[in-house]
Order: structure tokens, then C-alpha cells, then sequence
């Protein structure tokens, strides 16, 4: 069931108001936030979509909407996809339930203009949207939270595929052989990790430590729970 896009016309205004689509793959989700937003300023919602294939579909791929209020994990596949909608103009709100503030700053070094976690009111997320689509940038957005980044300088795609492999138990000299640099390289890009890590006050001085670390900022997925 897809859900209903908003009754209004760009007659209602004589300002041309903004385009919204929202990607959810849970269609209740989407229905309800479609809901939400249909009472926004300066915004129509042009539907809901389980997917941003689903929307290109029904959209075309010349401009789907000025605004995606994009239900994602932060990811390295979920910031390419973020990148890719705004170098094509689109702006792109994430709607999330990750809790790393790392995890979310990547989203917003990918291109998006705000991020809101999932237990915001709806009518807070109402405003946010409103303001991306105004051409603000609300940032991080959390209970309690007033938007403000996260101090941690945001890791280099390149110091990311070397965390990556580092920490998931590979030695050096196998990183660079899979990177194709050298071991030098590799182990200065660990510097770096550590010295980043050290500097937003997160241990990261041993391998177990950038496991965690890596774990906990979606640059390696958790451990797997065995059934009892």
C-alpha cells in the first residue's frame, strides 16, 4: 500500500512551495510520516516510497522532488546514495534510529542538510523539514540536542577502508597489499584514525580498541549473536 501524497496544489500559494517525497520500506512508516509533514509550511509531499528505485519510477529521474526525507542506517553504501541525490540538487533530510554520533556525522559530511533521529516529535520533524526545504541546514537533530555537530573530525574514505581491514583483525602488510599502498602508509593512516579517535576523547590506543570503535560508528557491522 502506497502511501497517499498530499492534496494540495501549488495553486494554494502563490509562491512555488517545495516537493517532498519520503523513502521508507515499512509502508506504515511511511503513511505516518507522509501524515506528518502533509501539515508542514511551504511544503507539498508528493508521496511515499519503500525505495528510492520506487520513486525514480513514479517520479522520473530528472528532478523526483527538491527534497528526499531519506529512512536510512549511515552507512558507506547509505552516503554514496546521499551523495548522489545532491549532486543532482536534491536536498536530503535522513530520518534515523542509529545513535552514533559518528554514524550521523558521516550522513551530514555525505551531503545532507539535517539529520533526525526517530524519537523527535513529529511535529519538530514537521519544522525541520520545513526548514531544509526553505534552503536551511538544521544539522544533527535529537531529543534534547539543539542541533550542534559532533566534535569528531569526520574519517577520510581512505582512513575508513583502512579501518576497516585493520580492525577487523587483518596485519598491516595485508591492508596495503589489499589497498595497493605501502605498510608505511597504512600504518600513518592508523595514526591518524588513533590521533581523530583520541582527540573526540574515545580510546582507540590498541586493535581492540578500533574494533570498537569501528563497530560502534557502522564502518564494521556488529559481531553476530549465536543462538543460545
Amino acid at each position: 500500500m502506497s502511501p497517499t501524497p498530499s492534496t494540495r496544489t501549488r495553486g494554494d500559494s502563490p509562491a512555488r512551495r517545495a516537493t517532498v517525497a519520503v523513502i521508507d520500506d515499512h509502508p506504515v512508516v511511511a503513511l505516518g510520516v507522509t501524515q506528518c509533514l502533509a501539515a508542514a509550511d511551504s511544503v507539498d509531499v508528493v508521496g511515499g516510497f519503500p525505495s528510492i528505485a520506487a520513486m525514480l519510477r513514479a517520479r522520473g529521474t530528472e528532478h523526483p522532488a527538491d527534497l528526499v526525507l531519506l529512512e536510512q542506517a549511515a552507512d558507506s553504501a547509505s552516503d554514496r546514495l546521499i551523495s548522489r541525490l545532491t549532486a543532482a540538487g536534491v536536498k536530503v533530510v535522513v530520518f534515523t534510529q542509529v545513535a552514533s554520533p559518528y554514524a550521523l556525522e558521516l550522513a551530514l559530511a555525505a551531503g545532507a542538510v539535517a539529520v533526525v533521529h526517530k524519537s523527535v516529535a513529529p511535529e519538530r520533524l514537521a519544522e525541520v523539514v520545513a526548514v531544509a526545504a526553505r534552503g536551511g541546514r538544521p544539522g544533527l537533530v535529537r531529543v534534547g540536542a539543539d542541533g550542534a555537530r559532533h566534535p569528531l573530525s569526520v574519517l577520510s574514505p581512505r582512513e575508513r577502508e583502512t579501518l576497516a581491514l585493520y580492525a577487523s583483525g587483518e596485519k598491516s602488510e595485508r591492508v596495503a597489499q589489499r589497498l595497493g599502498i605501502s605498510r608505511e602508509t597504512v600504518n600513518d593512516y592508523i595514526s591518524r584514525i588513533r590521533a581523530k579517535y583520541r582527540m573526540a576523547g574515545r580510546v582507540a590506543d590498541t586493535k581492540v580498541d578500533l574494533y570498537k570503535r569501528a563497530v560502534e560508528d557502522g564502518i564494521l557491522p556488529p559481531p553476530a549473536v549465536l543462538p543460545s
